[in-house]
């Protein structure tokens, strides 16, 4: 993901990382042909057997990755490279079956949602055990009283297992609303040059690949992609607020929680006294940088007449970072909160002197647990 993977065990941690390479995109890309001349092919415009050849070529091993990607600096776009190299591979009777109708934003737009649908199952299965792991640790420390605090102040008792019922609901509410967007929002893009082409192919290579058919062509209303962004952001907020916790918790002179994860984690090259708390670091290392890919999608939004120069482009990489970077903060926070160690005794002894409703905070913890249960 940068500096020749580097940083990647931070920054890419867990299986998302893996759909998004330039492989991934290549694949995405291959299988929207496929689909194309396959739909193509159902509506009578080209003939069985170039749908089949089509679906044959579009293999990823038969294609030069770093050929495709050099050749972008010349096009602006991938689509060129690849339907160039597909049809030297269908032969020259089949070559004018290839990309039937179809513009570099259709190939680009689709392949991109097909990417995001890719890329959210793993991050949402971490972020699932994320969840499971907080509402595990609301129903254990249902009873273990802490301080409350407001201001950065100790303020009244409450228990760690309202703070963990917390961080549950969170992540339940931000998962729902990226569930949302995967389920109802990643749609084919097939308008053809400006927007006009008749819906049924748009249809039918929806219904193959696995994707929402809009209502109308979104070339240059990108709500889609802004929704997919928003919705990433949000989680992201969640996973930051739990690791902020955790971390000021973790302090020495708090020492209400601790990181696991075994011998040498967390270590220090000067100091080899200190237990840093490494997954709350890499969480929010990760979701630090994501608000600022958010606006970027944002303000990727006006674009110019019927494709635009620049904006639509600014698209790609920045998705692609959107995924990883929420992916694997998703990693590192179902890491986070399996492993996590909690000390009662300290809490208590913190807590000592505050006076609360715990009667209250136990019902609420009911109330959040319930989120799952119904």
């Amino acid at each position: 993901m940068s500096s020749e993977g580097l940083f990647d065990a931070l920054y890419a941690r867990g299986p998302v990382a893996a759909q998004l390479d330039g492989r991934a995109w290549l694949a995405a890309m291959l299988d929207v042909e496929t689909a194309l001349a396959g739909a193509c092919a159902d509506e009578g415009l080209i003939p069985a057997a170039s749908a089949s050849a089509i679906a044959d070529a579009c293999s990823v091993e038969r294609f030069d990755l770093a050929a495709i990607a050099q050749a972008v600096g010349d096009s602006a776009t991938p689509v060129i490279a690849i339907v160039a190299a597909l049809r030297d591979a269908v032969g020259e009777q089949i070559a004018p079956h290839v990309h039937l109708g179809a513009t570099s934003q259709d190939i680009i737009d689709t392949a991109a949602m097909l990417v995001a649908r890719r890329a959210l199952e793993p991050l949402l299965a971490d972020a699932g055990v994320a969840a499971s792991a907080a509402a595990a640790l609301a129903q254990t420390h249902r009873g273990s009283r802490m301080a409350g605090r407001t201001l950065l102040q100790q303020a009244q008792a409450s228990t760690f297992g309202l703070r963990a019922a917390g961080w549950f609901v969170g992540l339940e509410e931000a998962c729902a609303g990226l569930r949302e967007v995967a389920a109802e929002r990643l749609a084919v893009q097939m308008g053809g040059p400006v927007g006009t082409r008749a819906p049924q192919i748009g249809a039918r290579v929806a219904a193959e690949l696995g994707l929402v058919e809009p209502t109308l062509p979104w070339a240059a209303i990108r709500v889609r992609p802004a929704e997919l962004a928003s919705a990433l952001g949000v989680l992201a907020g969640v996973f930051a607020k739990i690791a902020a916790d955790v971390a000021l918790f973790s302090q020495t002179e708090v020492g209400e929680l601790r990181e696991g994860g075994g011998p040498g984690r967390g270590g220090s090259s000067a100091m080899t006294h200190k237990r840093n708390p490494v997954a709350s670091v890499s969480v929010l290392a990760c979701t630090t940088r994501v608000p600022g890919l958010v606006a970027t999608m944002l303000a990727a939004m006006p674009q110019e007449h019927d494709r635009a120069a620049g904006a639509w482009q600014a698209e790609w990489g920045t998705l692609g970072d959107l995924l990883a970077l929420v992916g694997s903060a998703a990693a590192w926070s179902a890491d986070l909160l399996v492993n996590l160690e909690v000390d009662v005794d300290r809490m208590r002894e913190n807590a000592a002197g505050l006076e609360g409703d715990l009667d209250a905070v136990d019902a609420l913890i009911d109330r959040a647990l319930a989120v799952r249960a119904g």
